[in-house]
């Protein structure tokens, strides 16, 4: 039931699309999406200082500026996004795509779509993001702290995580988790966008490829 939803929610996405939209022109669209979606978050004044901080300190980002979640008892969530990692001399690497979606049951109910941020602040945690085990949920043995409704990144409580998420969300449902969460590269879409058939640790840890079109998105995150 789950898979049913996870694979509703991404239909409501395709249909939503252009029907002649090629992939190049997709990439390109999602890669701008992100660099507006930081915009927003970083001037958001609840979240502005932690954002700030912590990029400033990040291994990686995951910015995932469409994560739709919805459901009924059973609930599932899906979005697109990029990953970029941050070298020892500051600079960010060209943008990965990934998929994220998971599935959840209890006692919800609702639609939302946020523009969500996940900020990655060890070397464990862009691992556990680039080798899915995220979905294995707690087992995954990485500290992530939800950022948001009066919580903050400068707390005991969330001082030290290796990922701390943000997210800013229209309609009613809990906050964003990477907690089971199935985390997959997007092949198809790097190919796209790079013109090759590269690898995420192509992109994001050899910085083998790159494109100038994410040149406006690492300028946000630098700031």
């Amino acid at each position: 039931m789950i898979r049913i939803l996870v694979a509703l929610l991404l239909a409501v996405g395709v249909a939503a699309k252009p029907a002649a939209a090629e992939p190049a022109a997709e990439t390109t669209r999602m890669v701008a999406k992100a660099a507006t979606s930081i915009e927003r978050l970083r001037r958001d004044p609840q979240l502005q200082g932690d954002i700030d901080a912590l990029l400033a300190r990040a291994r990686a980002v995951l910015i995932v500026p469409d994560l739709v979640k919805g459901g009924f008892i059973i609930g599932a969530e899906y979005g697109t996004g990029v990953l970029l990692t941050k070298g020892g001399d500051g600079r960010w690497s060209g943008p990965a795509f990934y998929s994220v979606a998971s599935g959840s049951v209890g006692l919800q109910i609702g639609l939302q779509d946020a523009e969500t941020l996940y900020v990655i602040m060890s070397e464990g945690g862009l691992k556990a993001v680039m080798d899915n085990r995220f979905k294995a949920g707690a087992g995954a043995g990485v500290a992530l702290a939800h950022v948001g409704a009066g919580a903050s990144a400068a707390t005991t409580t969330h001082a030290g995580a290796d990922i701390y998420a943000f997210n800013k969300a229209v309609g009613a449902y809990g906050g964003a988790t990477l907690d089971g969460s199935g985390i997959l590269p997007r092949h198809s879409w790097n190919a796209a966008y790079y013109g090759n058939n590269p690898a995420p640790e192509d992109i994001l840890i050899a910085r083998s490829v790159d494109s100038p079109q994410a040149d406006r998105l690492r300028d946000v995150l630098g700031r």
